[in-house]
């Protein structure tokens, strides 16, 4: 019986790739450019499955193909707003995605980017690096503490409990959370947390926000400027989720005319392109989506959509699947 045929739209870990080709017929991107339009288009057209990332657009028309062979989309990452799942569905196709294993690396990055910015580590690492440093002086350089403080989560799945986790019981943060889907109360009170009926009421009380919403429809531009307007003038935000939950020329200004204090960003609306006026700013952290970027998430991540894919090709569900 003849193997599978996959096609893989970026590099992914050796050790994945290299598993990949013992069990699939694969098709690897070696160069690691990103795939066209009418390359994915092809894709669809000719494999049994097609494997994106998140910074792959699966659109309509990229599946909208005559003779479509292609049967599931394993997804290498946990969100799928870049895929359009009704014209997936509408198409027969399985979409699985890779949940779970990337948990605790981003809740890892999000702590990161909250430390950064509200230590200004970010700032200080450039001082020294051009030689700006003149010596300690008990006004130079001041940030937030962080311990003690009060942590507003927007959404609270997996990763927002794993950095809640990480911020109540490594820094004695207060919790605080809204999610339209919260968990059982056994989890809101292993971390003390407060559960509001809304953003806004977040917003008011915390002096850290960060998001763990998915990226997409309704929550399109979620912090605008009305709601930026509602954190404390002292806050900071954080996002680790999608860019496209910020409204970033609205951030741009709460941030140029004092709105909040600063913001931690791993992800943008536009990636790679970063708005410009963000480039300049001294109270902002940057980082470019790295997230889930350790050997062991990535290499776990690669595994879960062979996982997925497998259970698929043997006539089993996949564990994964979204549509």
């Amino acid at each position: 019986m003849s193997k599978p045929k996959v096609i893989v739209t970026r590099r992914w870990p050796d050790a994945v790739e290299n598993y990949m080709k013992e069990i699939f017929d694969v098709q690897l991107n070696i160069d690691d450019v990103p795939m066209n339009i009418e390359q994915l288009q092809e894709a669809f057209r000719t494999a049994d499955a097609v494997c994106p990332t998140v910074s792959d657009k699966i659109s309509a028309d990229v599946m909208d193909v005559d003779n479509m062979r292609a049967k599931i989309i394993g997804n290498f990452g946990v969100g799928f707003n870049h895929i359009d799942l009704d014209a997936a569905k509408a198409k027969g196709l399985v979409v699985t995605n890779t949940p779970e294993v990337l948990t605790d690396c981003t809740a890892d990055l999000a702590m990161t980017l909250l430390l950064m910015t509200a230590r200004r580590t970010g700032e200080g690492e450039r001082h020294v690096r051009n030689k700006e440093w003149t010596g300690w002086r008990p006004t130079h350089m001041m940030g937030t503490k962080v311990t003690g403080k009060k942590l507003g989560l927007i959404g609270f799945g997996r990763i927002a409990q794993a950095m809640a986790h990480k911020a109540h019981f490594g820094f004695g943060m207060k919790i605080y959370f809204y999610d339209p889907y919260p968990p059982s109360e056994e989890v809101i009170n292993r971390f003390g947390a407060t559960q509001c009926d809304s953003v806004e009421e977040v917003l008011g009380l915390v002096d850290f926000v960060s998001l763990h919403c998915p990226g997409g429809g309704s929550n399109t531009n979620l912090m605008n400027a009305e709601r930026l307007g509602m954190m404390k003038e002292s806050a900071i935000l954080v996002n680790t989720a999608r860019g496209d939950v910020v409204d970033e020329p609205a951030l741009v200004e709460a941030l140029k005319s004092g709105v909040i204090k600063g913001a931690g960003l791993d992800v943008f609306a536009n990636e790679p392109q970063v708005t410009e006026d963000l480039l300049t700013m001294d109270n902002v952290v940057l980082l470019p989506h790295l997230g889930s970027a350790t050997t062991e998430t990535r290499n776990a991540m690669g595994m879960r959509v062979v996982e997925n894919l497998k259970a698929f090709f043997s006539g089993e569900p996949p564990k994964d699947r979204v549509v």
